[in-house]
């Protein structure tokens, strides 16, 4: 009844609910004394072309948060209440506008901070994963549906499928779901970004190093080691990728209480790291014993070992992955190029392929390979039909979770529950 509604407090030309859909009429909206409250612009989109696919206002006022509370305490007084977190993408995925993945993709577009993440979740938005998720399930739709068939006619001994063919489809099938999940680590990087650990020794310039790419000092410079006694966590965007960065502590055993925190905070960060730079000092070489207790807590594959301080020491022979000065900049450029190649990996994805960046969609991903193993373990063994039919049943409705097919309301609340008030 939103057309309704604002009619009751608009003054314009003609009345709302006559004119045609996707118009904008200015007009005067007024308090229940007939005063005004301000000058607008209101735009109608009649159901079912519209956002949510039902009746629509969107009212532009001048830019003043005292007229826009006004305006809604106004709406609230003939009726109206104020929307719920999501509750416009929630009406849109419910009348069918848009499905589940395209639905937390508008969220993604609204949280997002990067070129990079942004065109992510625009892909999203405009289907391509659910498009690909929807052929997929429609196959095993196709395949389920014709051994059930054959369940039907049992009597008849009629054969609509082989195992033959319906091995081949599993093991496309799953050969599609294999290269969707593939793609997580690359796109959750996409859309949060790129989390890295600085770690040394105290004093090899791991916060001159955060100074430098941020341009400004953020981090205390002392030639004190254990200076840092804390985390400190910067974000910046390069090359259209969120790098967030954890300025660590030095490790090393302490007596001092407060540092030996930040020890302990250094190593969870390391562990939850998708990077560790692991800085030394040019002039004194690698650190081993620091080295192999990094390879306990985390990959050494995302370890990336850098000399600082090559502008006191440009012939520095020890051996590592880059060399860079923290304090004249040499080198960064090609740390950042190692850094992104280490955690995007070598795969490259195109504009219009079909990336995971969800949790949600990746685990239900699993659940389907998982099931559609059980199917194929079903007709090895020699199973009857009614245990394929349930697995590839089971790994349909996993797909169906992505897009929102088969959704229970406690998932529902709790995507649409992160939304910002209304979208």
């Amino acid at each position: 009844k939103s057309i309704e509604l604002v009619d009751q407090i608009f003054l314009g030309k003609n009345k709302l609910i006559e004119v045609l859909s996707h118009t904008i009429h200015y007009g005067k909206i007024m308090d229940s004394s007939d005063e005004l409250i301000d000058d607008v612009l209101v735009s109608v989109f009649k159901a079912p072309h519209s956002y949510t696919g039902e009746n629509s206002i969107e009212i532009s006022s001048h830019g003043s948060s005292l007229i826009v509370q006004k305006i809604i305490q106004r709406l609230i007084e003939v009726g109206g209440r104020l929307a719920e977190p999501g509750e416009f993408t929630k009406r849109a995925f419910l009348n069918g506008r848009i499905d589940l993945a395209q639905a937390e993709a508008v969220a993604d577009i609204i949280n997002s901070r990067t070129e990079a993440s942004l065109r992510g979740a625009r892909n999203q938005l405009d289907g391509l994963l659910s498009q690909k998720v929807n052929f997929l399930r429609n196959s095993l739709i196709n395949t389920s549906s014709l051994i059930e068939l054959e369940l039907d006619f049992a009597e008849e001994d009629l054969e609509f499928v082989s195992f033959d063919q319906v091995l081949k489809q599993i093991d496309e099938i799953e050969s599609e779901i294999d290269r969707l999940i593939s793609t997580y680590s690359f796109g959750r990087i996409i859309k949060d970004g790129i989390n890295v650990a600085l770690v040394g020794k105290p004093n090899v310039g791991k916060s001159s190093l955060l100074n430098y790419l941020l341009k400004e000092k953020r981090a205390i410079v002392s030639e004190i080691p254990g200076t840092t006694r804390d985390i400190i966590r910067e974000e910046v965007n390069i090359d259209g990728i969120l790098f967030t960065l954890y300025d660590t502590a030095g490790i090393r055993i302490t007596d001092d209480e407060i540092e030996k925190e930040g020890v302990n905070r250094s190593v969870e960060t390391i562990k939850n790291a998708d990077v560790v730079v692991f800085l030394n000092d040019a002039q004194k070489g690698i650190s081993n014993k620091l080295f192999e207790k990094l390879k306990t807590l985390t990959d050494e594959k995302r370890i990336i070992i850098a000399l600082n301080k090559i502008d006191l020491t440009p012939d520095s022979k020890f051996a590592c992955d880059i060399k860079i000065s923290a304090k004249t900049g040499e080198g960064i450029d090609r740390l950042f190029s190692i850094l992104k190649q280490k955690a995007l990996g070598s795969e490259t994805y195109s504009e219009k392929s079909a990336i995971v960046s969800n949790i949600r969609h990746f685990e239900a991903l699993k659940k389907t390979k998982e099931f559609l193993q059980n199917a194929r373990n079903s007709i090895q063994q020699k199973f009857s039909g009614e245990f394929i039919a349930v697995d590839l049943r089971n790994a349909e409705s996993s797909l169906g979770e992505i897009i929102g097919r088969v959704t229970s309301d406690d998932i529902l609340n709790n995507i649409f529950i992160k939304f910002c008030i209304g979208k």
